[in-house]
């Protein structure tokens, strides 16, 4: 089995990029083609991948035609090209365009029609609805209702506000003071000054107002799963956030992770996800409610997360199950993640400042004495002086944004 049979391409330049390529160079010792519009930090002085730049690739006039030219480029006989994209638009511009590549990629992706039952929170609840999975309560609020919209609030404050999708291209690229990917209130004033200031700004999508259900980061959930292109769920891996991020603009995502492994959740989701015929990787995020000992589905990815490494931190490989799948053509039982481990994106004096729960924080200390720890960015076969530098440097950034940004949820 050489690397001769297969190309693998990575769409994205960030920590989910990267841990990606890391994963390729672990298992196969190949190089990837990585595409993207501009390198971002994490995949900055790497020598993992070969780096094709492409200006304006994650827009829907300029994808297809580039994508095709480089897929026909690198099409070779007996050598199955293998696309893995990092983010929600860069999956959601396969899905659509997929059609106009055909023969030429090996894997495969949800269609357009499913990918719609569930790109934006309100489908996907009504998707939950359908297959019986519970969800926060929710009101789905249009532009034009935002400064009146908690009129028809049935729960109470604190709350929770985001944009009916925060990784939409449209949110991403507008502007406006006090802008962030999540929001918290526990006052109707609070709500209307965002509100107030989100419509200077040309953000003109739905906003999602939530119930906060109680408790902290670690209460969230995350699994990570690889269905086949039958719609069989083939590796399943559960996580719980010790600690998400709190700079604005990456607000809740996953800083640090620990591996755990529940097979009642594990069964519901998978028997959700071949159920609707789910394809590729997907990543669902929920929290746990402690008042009623309920899993709250929050939204679901159809990629992996930037924070999926927590998978080879459970001692499981999400590239190879894919690769196996689709290039050798191997059918074999689900594989669940039932091994500890911690991933982190943040340096260690983060964890132990700001994990507040005894219990993880021992956990945590223990993952470090044991030597269970993966850590993205820092790969020990792609260090070199500038990289070294740059990371070190982004790992100092996560500590001065906890001081500067960090807040309690309860």
């Amino acid at each position: 089995m050489g690397h001769k049979d297969f190309l693998p391409i990575i769409l994205g330049s960030d920590e989910n990029a990267y841990g990606n390529a890391r994963l390729i160079h672990e298992t196969y010792q190949i190089k990837p083609l990585l595409l993207c519009t501009r390198l971002l930090i994490p995949t900055m002085h790497s020598n993992l991948f070969n780096l094709v730049q492409v200006d304006r690739f994650d827009h829907d006039d300029v994808f297809p035609g580039a994508l095709l030219s480089i897929l026909e480029k690198h099409a070779v006989p007996n050598k199955k090209i293998v696309v893995i994209p990092c983010s929600d638009y860069y999956a959601s511009l396969l899905t659509r365009h997929y059609s106009k590549f055909k023969g030429l990629i090996a894997n495969h992706f949800i269609s357009e029609e499913l990918l719609n039952t569930f790109d934006t929170k309100d489908k996907f609840y009504k998707l939950c609805d359908q297959h019986g999975l519970n969800y926060p309560k929710t009101i789905v609020c249009e532009p034009q209702e935002r400064e009146n919209a908690l009129e028809q609030m049935d729960f109470d404050f604190p709350i929770v506000v985001k944009p009916e999708n925060s990784n939409a291209y449209e949110y991403l690229h507008s502007e406006f003071e006090g802008k962030k990917k999540v929001f918290f209130f526990d006052t109707k004033e609070d709500y209307l000054k965002m509100v107030r200031s989100m419509n200077k700004s040309d953000y003109s999508g739905k906003l999602i107002i939530q119930e906060f259900i109680p408790g902290s980061d670690n209460s969230m959930r995350v699994i990570n799963s690889y269905s086949d292109e039958n719609g069989k769920v083939k590796m399943m891996c559960l996580g719980q956030p010790v600690i998400e991020e709190y700079a604005p603009k990456t607000l809740g995502n996953y800083a640090a992770i620990i591996s755990r492994s529940d097979m009642e959740l594990y069964q519901q989701v998978k028997t959700f996800l071949e159920d609707i015929g789910y394809v590729g990787f997907s990543n669902i995020d929920m929290k746990y409610d402690n008042r009623t000992g309920k899993y709250m589905m929050f939204e679901i990815n159809p990629r992996l997360g930037r924070s999926s490494l927590f998978v080879r931190a459970a001692g499981l490989n999400m590239i190879k199950v894919l690769i196996d799948n689709v290039v050798y053509g191997k059918d074999e039982e689900c594989v669940y993640g039932e091994k500890k481990g911690l991933w982190t994106n943040v340096p260690k004096a983060v964890l132990q400042k700001y994990v507040a729960d005894p219990n993880l924080s021992k956990e945590v200390n223990e993952m470090y004495k044991q030597k269970k720890v993966l850590r993205s960015l820092w790969y020990k076969e792609d260090l070199n002086l500038k990289r070294m530098l740059r990371i070190a440097r982004y790992n100092y950034g996560h500590i001065k944004n906890f001081r500067n940004y960090y807040f309690k949820k309860q």
